[in-house]
Parts: structure tokens; C-alpha cells; sequence
């Protein structure tokens, strides 16, 4: 089962299927956040749509990888961000529905995209070229990007979770923090296996 998986995600018409599908979604977040997007001062622009530009890393990594070329700067930011916004997603809509009783039919298809959109980006952990120096940029701008919605305010906006601003921008760093060790320990681990194999 594990082979057959790892078969798929170099299948050709797969990962042309996977690079439209992300394309669609990358455009579906940037028009989901476009209410937001008006209000953002123009400097803080790039850092607002959180999810659709780690799926936007990740399409533009499809469509390097369907021509065999490697781009690890991208690759890192993809699978570190597809990672911790796919989880923040999941979570904040889970603690959405606790806290409201009830949620609307798009915060469940929130949840199923964003958990899917977190584990594409580990699958294709094999196939990343991905350095410390790479993972270590990706790092520094994740936590950026946390400094940027919870100390500037520019977090997305949950009507019903304001007042848990304080907690969830912890939860955030925290987040954060174990997606580049997990990333790290992944990638490892990968390299490892590769290298066994080589041997």
C-alpha cells in the first residue's frame, strides 16, 4: 500500500491533477479572504492570506516537479506552511463549532481541505531537495508571519474567537515551532532512508 502510494505521487497525470487542484484552491483562498484583503494596509498585504499562498508554494513546486526540477527554497515554504495554516484551519474551525455550538457547511469543507492541503505537503517530503539553509529561511518566515498577525493584528478574522486573540496567537507560536521540528526530523529521517538505499 505504502509503494503504491509513493507510485502515485510521481505519476504524471496524478500530479497534474494535484497542480490543477491546488491551482483552483490557491485562487478560491485569495477571493475567500478578498473582504479582509480590502481593510489590510498595503504593506501587510503579502502576509494576510495565510493558506492560499502555502498552497500557491506548493503548486508552484507541482510545476517545477513535473518537469523534474527542483526548487528548494519553494519546497520548503510549501511544506512548512502547508503544514501549520492546514492544522490552524482545522483547529480554529473545531474550536469554532465548541465555541458556537454549530458550523456553517463551508467551515466543515475548511476542515477537510486543510487537512488534506497538511498532509500533501509531508507525502512529497521524499521528493523535496530541501537543505537546512532552506528549511531555516521557510522557518524564520512562518515566524515572521506570526509576529505579523498577532503582534500587528493582521490574524484572519473569526467573529466568534476575538477574545481568544491572546491564546491562539500562543497556540500559533507554538504551532509554529513543532512544524519545523517535525519538518526537520521528516526530512531527516528521509535522507537517512534514501542514503540506506543508495548504500
Amino acid at each position: 500500500m505504502v509503494q503504491l502510494i509513493r507510485q502515485l505521487l510521481i505519476y504524471k497525470p496524478f500530479i497534474i491533477c494535484l497542480f490543477i487542484v491546488n491551482l483552483l484552491g490557491t485562487i478560491y483562498g485569495y477571493i475567500w479572504y478578498e473582504s479582509q484583503l480590502k481593510i489590510t494596509p498595503l504593506i501587510f498585504l503579502p502576509f494576510v492570506p495565510d493558506s492560499p499562498t502555502a498552497s500557491l508554494f506548493f503548486t508552484i513546486f507541482l510545476l517545477f516537479f513535473l518537469f523534474n526540477r527542483s526548487v528548494p527554497y519553494i519546497e520548503a515554504l510549501a511544506v512548512t506552511s502547508l503544514f501549520k495554516y492546514g492544522i490552524w484551519a482545522v483547529v480554529m474551525n473545531v474550536f469554532t463549532l465548541y465555541v458556537e455550538g454549530e458550523l456553517v457547511w463551508q467551515g466543515y469543507m475548511l476542515i477537510v481541505s486543510h487537512a488534506a492541503m497538511a498532509i500533501q505537503g509531508l507525502l512529497y517530503i521524499p521528493q523535496y531537495k530541501i537543505e537546512l539553509k532552506h528549511l531555516t529561511v521557510a522557518g524564520i518566515v512562518i515566524l515572521h508571519n506570526d509576529i505579523i498577525d498577532y503582534v500587528f493584528g493582521m490574524m484572519p478574522i473569526y467573529a466568534s474567537l476575538n477574545k481568544y486573540t491572546q491564546q491562539i496567537g500562543y497556540f500559533t507560536f507554538w504551532l509554529s515551532i513543532c512544524t519545523i521540528l517535525l519538518t526537520y526530523f521528516l526530512l531527516k529521517k528521509s535522507l537517512t532512508a534514501r542514503t540506506h538505499i543508495i548504500k
